[in-house]
């Protein structure tokens, strides 16, 4: 496999393992130096928001926590598509540009403006990624997730 598929291979795993809420594999893919955010540009402030950042410590103690917190249960769906992948001339550094929707899929129809059953956008926006590779795997070492969506509902305590 190339340095470029190794890229690839990360990124996808990554919002499957999310998607599958096996947080412990996604984390697996990332560096011990691991950076995390989220943010979206406000035209308002003129200004980035940040959501969420933190490093992989802070990550693996969200995830911990996950399963104690008040959210929707409804699962979330990422799709991806990787645009670029553009390798370091020293073979060990990539950065890669992806854009991704994310779905929501109704459990209980709670929520006023979608049945249960349904699925609807949750999220739009880009990653924004960077990875160190050795032996042909490809380590996130850092990922920010850049939103065009701004207003979020709940449940949006999880990993983008």
């Amino acid at each position: 496999m190339s340095s470029a598929d190794a890229v690839r291979d990360s990124i996808y795993r990554s919002c499957m393992y999310k998607d599958d809420m096996e947080w412990e594999k996604w984390l697996n893919l990332c560096d011990e130096d691991f950076q995390y955010s989220i943010t979206a540009y406000s035209p308002e402030i003129r200004n980035d928001m940040i959501y969420l950042s933190g490093g992989r410590d802070e990550m693996l103690g969200m995830m911990k926590m996950l399963p104690k917190h008040n959210s929707d249960h409804s699962p979330l769906k990422r799709h991806c598509s990787v645009y670029t992948v553009d390798l370091e001339d020293d073979g060990a550094t990539a950065t890669a540009v992806s854009s991704v929707v994310v779905y929501q899929t109704q459990l209980d129809g709670i929520n006023c403006h979608v049945d249960a059953g349904s699925s609807n956008v949750f999220l739009v926006g880009r990653y924004f990624d960077k990875f160190r590779i050795a032996d042909g795997v490809a380590k996130f070492v850092e990922r920010e997730v850049k939103l065009d969506t701004r207003k979020l509902d709940k449940g949006t305590h999880y990993p983008i």
